[in-house]
């Protein structure tokens, strides 16, 4: 059994888009305060770019987690 966590980060950009980046094998426990002061640090680094120009700012964000077991097949 594997259960994997999942971070997704939504930003806005400067031309009305939404970005979203994906964090592999996210901490647990993770807190909204510890999220929020990330993805202000990624804003304020600009180290992020897209088709929709330049991070601006936090839409929302989320954990997903995924629980998966493998099957036998005999």
């Amino acid at each position: 059994m594997a259960v994997e966590r999942v971070l997704e980060m939504d930003f806005s950009t400067e031309l009305g888009r939404t970005q979203r980046i994906r964090v592999n094998d996210a901490k647990d426990p993770l807190t909204g305060a510890e999220v929020a002061a990330a993805m202000d640090s990624i804003i304020a680094k600009n180290i992020f770019t897209g088709t929709g120009g330049d991070l601006n700012g936090k839409q929302d964000a989320r954990i997903i987690v995924t629980d998966s077991s493998e099957l036998d097949l005999v």
